[in-house]
């Protein structure tokens, strides 16, 4: 058992389906330095250990030499179900990470006291105790990456289930007759795969093929393989293509939204993660849809972007090692 230090900085890692991201914060979740890192294509446990351990200690020295005293913690957000109790990644869609005690192996790394959780709680608890969910008492936030995180918090708690498995919102199906879902998911529809970053890359490519004209086509006639990330900029410059993906997109999401808004009756939804960039045009479509679909009182919950952006699962895990390990 590695012993708790009381401290003015914790360390908060997310590590998402395809890098990660860590952060020095404050005990004021003041973000003071930072580490972003693509873990390499061939990977496997061990790899990702080692890179957070490596990014973990580099921020440990320089919170050192900023004098910022002893790191306090390290709180760690995988996307993972995670059986809380022993520290294990139970089910991982997008790492290689099943049945490893990753909690237990990064303490006795780092020797320093880690908390662990699935990486959407983590970013909902940054919006709950800082962000846009600040204040609620039922919030639910999607954060669009590679797949989808989700948290969810109801009656004042956020909810882990019975097993630490609970609000996995990214894998309700709302196409039956959709495509095939990412990574070790095995069903088929789900909102990962028509309304997550990487599916609106995917809405992208497919458009590309379509409009030989639209600034997506020229994109992938240079070779690039289409991201979420150009399909938000071509949007933002007025690609008509590009707008096409962000509302088939966003259409898709806005059904997502409405049974998140009929199931939990939350006050505000949030929208994180890396495609909410796209701000109005994927959000605007998407809050239309949702609106009609979902029954009265529910659907008048707020649809907004999330305060923390990208930067919500780094944040939270920070959350967490102050909350778990102080």
């Amino acid at each position: 058992m590695v012993a708790r230090v009381s401290a003015a900085c914790v360390i908060g890692v997310d590590l998402g389906g395809t890098k990660l991201l860590a952060g020095l914060l404050t005990s004021g979740l003041r973000t003071v330095d930072r580490a972003y890192r693509l873990p390499p294509p061939e990977r496997d446990a061990e790899v990702l250990l080692d890179l957070v351990v490596a990014e973990v200690r580099a921020l440990e020295r320089r919170a050192r030499d900023a004098g910022l005293g002893p790191v306090g913690g390290v709180g760690v957000g995988i996307p993972s179900l995670v059986d809380r109790a022993r520290g294990i990644a139970v089910s991982t869609v997008h790492q290689p990470l099943d049945g490893v005690p990753v909690r237990d192996l990064l303490q006795d790394r780092l020797q320093l006291p880690v908390a662990l959780d699935n990486d959407g709680n983590c970013a909902m608890l940054a919006e709950w105790r800082a962000g846009g969910a600040r204040g609620s008492d039922d919030a639910v936030l999607l954060a669009l990456g590679t797949g989808i995180a989700s948290g969810v918090v109801t009656g004042g708690l956020l909810v882990r289930g019975a097993t630490g498995a609970a609000t996995e919102l990214g894998h309700m199906v709302v196409d039956l007759d959709g495509p095939p879902c990412q990574g070790a998911c095995t069903s088929r529809g789900c909102l990962e795969a028509l309304a997550s970053g990487t599916a609106l890359g995917r809405a992208g490519a497919r458009l590309a093929g379509q409009r030989p004209g639209s600034a997506l086509a020229r994109l992938a006639a240079d070779g690039q393989v289409i991201t979420g990330q150009h399909v938000t900029d071509a949007a933002r410059d007025g690609d008509a293509a590009a707008r096409e993906a962000l509302r088939d997109t966003a259409t898709f999401l806005g059904v997502g939204i409405a049974n998140v808004m009929n199931i939990f009756n939350p006050d505000v939804v949030l929208i994180g993660g890396g495609a909410s960039a796209a701000g109005e045009l994927l959000l605007g479509p998407a809050r239309e849809e949702a609106r009609r679909r979902a029954r009265p009182p529910s659907n008048a919950a707020r649809v907004e972007v999330a305060r923390f952006g990208a930067d919500a699962g780094m944040v939270g895990a920070g959350v967490l090692a102050l909350e778990e390990l102080s």
